[in-house]
């Protein structure tokens, strides 16, 4: 069975910024075709549940009082790559938005929840590194085991 790697709080773990989880049945169905991986960059990189909410800025992540997570967040990053090398995963599902896990649109540093295009510093590296980063509303092709 293929591994993937997925955001650990779309399978229900309470591991997002503000303690809680946003489940996705359409994305824990994925392991009927594969072993799930579960990765939160933030938590790799050493930060707690609950944390400070942080946005992407000027290419810098910064949390809500203004204080740079940038290494935090780039330190998760090269954890899950690690991981993904690991258990051989070529596909990542991550959460959309997110300021690690984003995939093609994140938040834009404000705090008003104003989105524009862009990747989180996990979906980045692992793009970067050949891996398929996938949001949870671009799932389609992985449900029928389409790897």
């Amino acid at each position: 069975m293929k591994n993937i790697l997925v955001s650990a709080c779309l399978l229900g773990v309470a591991c997002r910024y503000d303690g809680k989880s946003k489940p996705v049945d359409e994305v824990i169905k994925l392991s009927k075709s594969y072993g799930l991986v579960p990765v939160c960059p933030e938590i790799l990189g050493g930060l707690p549940t609950p944390r400070i909410p942080c946005e992407i800025r000027n290419g810098r992540v910064i949390n809500y009082e203004g204080e740079d997570k940038t290494a935090e967040y780039t330190r998760g990053a090269q954890e899950v790559l690690r991981l993904a090398r690991l258990l051989d995963c070529d596909t990542a599902v991550l959460k959309k938005k997110s300021p690690s896990c984003g995939s093609g649109e994140i938040y834009d540093g404000s705090f008003t929840e104003n989105a524009v295009s862009g990747y989180g510093i996990c979906a980045e590296l692992l793009r970067a590194n050949g891996i398929r980063v996938l949001d949870e509303t671009g799932i389609k092709e992985l449900q029928d085991g389409g790897l």
